[in-house]
């Protein structure tokens, strides 16, 4: 049985049916925990997030992103995290068994690895490909930062630079020697520091994470023409890039300013899609559709929304995309960086 949210009763608000049903989806971005009692989903194991894509959508497969769930208690430091993806492994293959619908959890698998070991980042490469068991895709190392001291504090804390330094770069050069992608998530005003390191390894592939993370709270709340337009003009110089694919989601979360849920009631799709908008078409328009891919970012965006509502406001946002626009914005180019 699902553990509900703890905002389940505000979330209910508002109930949808899924537009397009038929329509096949891959999620190419939600997280796998348990025990983070700093968020409205607390647990968030197979129960639950069958329940949220049971809603409706025609989700046929979802990729885990890392989120440091599960690293090992024990062994030397920088090996822990393979230890998520042991676990997220073990809940992919009960998935595969079909025993649990026709869905594919985690059919891709991206963990973490701190790609500041320089060279000595390989062997925990190695032992996330080996623990994966085939489904490991790439890497995610957060380089989200910002000198301001009012936001509020992230769940690692990088400092500045990241992307940038030698170190780092010693240990990201190991990813496309093994087929294995980048996750790039970070804030708005870093977007050049991906742009950067797109351009000196143009032979990884780079995921742009959330839109590259437009901040609305803090010292940047009450700017959002401004940010915007900061956020667009590093958008369309690093879609120069050819080795970057952005994911267009994750925009739902406190950090981004919208203030959904201090809301009497949660946003409509239409409201979500209305409020949004500008952020999903000027990417699209800049990256097209084989490099653009609609993500969920749950139960992290369930601050905000349910997962049907979510979905619905993506389709409402391509209503005027043709069906092939449409299968590769919200399945093809998923499963094909993701090789699914």
């Amino acid at each position: 049985m699902a553990t509900p949210s703890t905002n389940q009763a505000w979330l209910a608000q508002v109930s949808e049916d899924a537009l397009e049903p038929e329509l096949a989806i891959c999620d190419p971005h939600h997280h796998l925990w348990d025990r983070r009692p700093t968020r409205v989903a607390e647990r968030y194991l197979l129960d639950e997030i069958l329940e949220d894509v049971g809603g409706g959508h025609n989700v046929v497969s979802t990729v885990f992103i890392e989120c440091g769930a599960m690293y090992k208690a024990d062994g030397p430091q920088p090996l822990r995290p393979v230890g998520e993806t042991e676990f997220v492994n073990g809940v992919a293959a009960m998935s595969a068994s079909g025993l649990y619908g026709s869905c594919r959890i985690a059919a891709g698998i991206v963990g973490t690895a701190d790609l500041r070991l320089g060279d000595a980042a390989a062997d925990v490469l190695d032992m996330h490909l080996a623990a994966g068991g085939g489904r490991f895709r790439g890497v995610r190392q957060s380089a989200a930062w910002d000198a301001d001291p009012s936001l509020p504090p992230g769940r690692v804390n990088p400092g500045p630079g990241l992307f940038g330094s030698a170190d780092f770069r010693a240990g990201f050069r190991h990813l496309a020697p093994r087929q294995l992608s980048f996750e790039a998530w970070c804030y708005h005003p870093q977007i050049p520091e991906v742009t950067a390191l797109a351009r000196a390894f143009p032979d990884t592939t780079i995921i742009l994470d959330h839109f590259g993370g437009p901040l609305g709270v803090g010292g940047y709340s009450g700017r959002g023409e401004e940010i915007y337009a900061q956020w667009r003009t590093s958008v369309a110089e690093l879609a120069g890039c050819p080795n970057v694919v952005a994911k267009l989601g994750g925009i739902n979360m406190e950090i981004n300013g919208f203030g959904w849920h201090e809301h009497p009631r949660p946003p409509t799709s239409q409201e979500l899609a209305d409020a949004t908008r500008p952020y999903y078409e000027f990417t699209i328009e800049k990256f097209g559709v084989d490099r653009c891919m609609f993500e969920s970012n749950f139960p992290v965006d369930k601050v905000t929304c349910s997962y049907t509502v979510l979905w619905n406001a993506f389709k409402r946002l391509t209503s005027a995309c043709s069906a092939n626009e449409k299968a590769r914005l919200f399945h093809t180019t998923a499963a094909r960086i993701y090789r699914l």
